[in-house]
C-alpha cells in the first residue's frame, strides 16, 4: 500500500490500527516525535512515524513495556549487542511468566476436578481452597 506524507492523525491511525489517543499517547511519552503542525493546528505525520508506529505495536506484542520500547528507540540501529541483551532478558522474564501461568492453570484444573467430584450439598472446593491459600 503506497502511504501519502503529510498525513493527519485520522490517516495514521487507520494505516496502523493505532487509536488516534494512542497516537497522542505515545507523543506525549517521546515514543513518537511531535508531529509537525499545519497553520490551522492539525497534526502532520510522515511514512516514517507509520514505520515507527508499527515498530512500537509489534514491540509491544512481544511483551515489551513502554519504556523498554523506549530504550530500544534510543539505541543506536548499530549496537545489536545492547538489543540483544534487552531481548534475552525479555525473553527470560517471559520464561518465567509461562512457568507461572502454568503452574496456577494447572491448580485451577486440579480444583475444577474437586469440584466435579463434590457432593452437590458440599462447600465449593474452589471457594475453600481460595480461602485457605491465604
Amino acid at each position: 500500500m503506497l502511504y501519502h506524507a503529510p498525513m493527519k492523525i485520522g490517516e495514521l491511525s487507520k494505516i496502523t490500527s493505532v487509536s488516534i489517543d494512542t497516537i497522542r499517547y505515545y507523543e506525549q511519552r517521546e515514543l513518537l516525535p511531535q508531529a509537525t503542525r499545519t497553520q490551522s493546528g492539525y497534526r502532520q505525520y510522515s511514512t516514517d512515524d507509520i514505520t515507527r508506529l508499527k515498530f512500537i505495536t509489534q514491540a509491544k506484542e512481544l511483551g515489551f513495556t513502554l519504556k523498554e520500547i523506549s530504550q530500544l528507540l534510543n539505541i543506536g540501529a548499530n549496537d545489536c549487542e545492547q538489543v540483544q541483551s534487552i531481548a534475552k532478558s525479555k525473553a527470560r522474564e517471559l520464561e518465567d511468566r509461562i512457568t507461572k501461568l502454568s503452574r496456577m492453570r494447572d491448580v485451577l484444573v486440579e480444583l475444577s476436578n474437586k469440584c466435579e467430584k463434590s457432593a452437590a450439598n458440599d462447600p465449593c472446593p474452589i471457594l475453600k481452597s481460595l480461602g485457605d491459600l491465604s
